[in-house]
């Protein structure tokens, strides 16, 4: 069996930088062990499987170790196929997913932008665990999917080198470090504890679902401009309105072909 993959670089305009995700075009949905078996083959962040259902199209993302239930950068890589590839007079899509409906609309300057539910952060006490992974004490720390930690200054972030093993076992999918930008509203890290070959995610659409909700509410603002601190960069435009989220940023092609399974 012969199926389409597309490799696209995320929520940046130059190749080699934003988040790579490997993305396939089903005609059906495959075992998921055979899913599995190909992000692991594949070896990048995410790898997005979708297939198309009437009108809209079905969305799932494995990880090179899980299935995970929202990817912001490889939903923005799978939209960018659509209008790129498969229906290039298309403007709007619509994904239905494990983490409800998600929409993607091709804006006119050529960047994507996503509708996502947001997820708003509680604050909770700082983990223990938390104070031996990171050598900078976070100021807060608020809790949804992720745990997000805020720090001080970009310049924190940015020289943050942490251990991640007394984060294993912890009940979320990533840890982000955040603070004020100079050059932006707010920037970040994302990390995952899970992870056996790409510990820091490059740029985290997903995690950007919790952290705008928080820094709309900082900032008393709801359209602002975010960067991920990554050694790829990534820059994302967001907005905040009622509780959805709405991401921008563009994309890359790096590679298309077939995979045979």
């Amino acid at each position: 069996m012969k199926i389409p993959i597309y490799q696209i670089d995320s929520f940046t305009s130059q190749l080699f930088g934003g988040n790579p995700a490997a993305i396939c075009y089903l005609p059906y949905w495959l075992d998921d062990s055979l899913m599995q078996n190909i992000a692991i083959e594949n070896n990048l962040a995410e790898t997005g499987f979708f297939v198309k259902n009437g009108n809209q199209y079905e969305i799932r993302w494995f990880m090179p170790h899980a299935e995970i239930d929202l990817c912001g950068h490889a939903t923005l890589a799978s939209a960018y196929v659509i209008f790129t590839y498969l229906e290039p007079g298309l403007t709007e899509v619509s994904f239905s997913s494990k983490s409800g409906m998600l929409f993607a609309k091709k804006e006119e300057n050529g960047s994507i932008t996503l509708d996502f539910p947001a997820w708003t952060p509680k604050q909770v006490e700082i983990p223990e665990q938390v104070y031996r992974a990171f050598k900078t004490k976070p100021l807060s720390a608020h809790a949804s999917r992720d745990l997000i930690l805020v720090f001080a200054s970009e310049e924190e972030v940015l020289n943050e080198q942490p251990d991640l093993k007394p984060l294993a076992g912890m009940p979320y999918s990533c840890f982000a470090i955040t603070a004020r930008g100079s050059n932006a509203d707010f920037v970040s890290r994302v990390f995952d504890a899970e992870a056996t070959t790409l510990p820091e995610d490059p740029v985290t659409g997903s995690t950007h679902a919790i952290l705008v909700p928080y820094w709309a509410g900082v900032l008393n603002k709801t359209e602002l401009n975010a960067v991920q601190l990554s050694k790829r960069g990534g820059q994302i435009t967001c907005k905040l309105k009622g509780d959805r989220v709405f991401l921008s940023g563009f994309a890359v092609p790096y590679l298309t072909g077939f995979i045979e399974v």
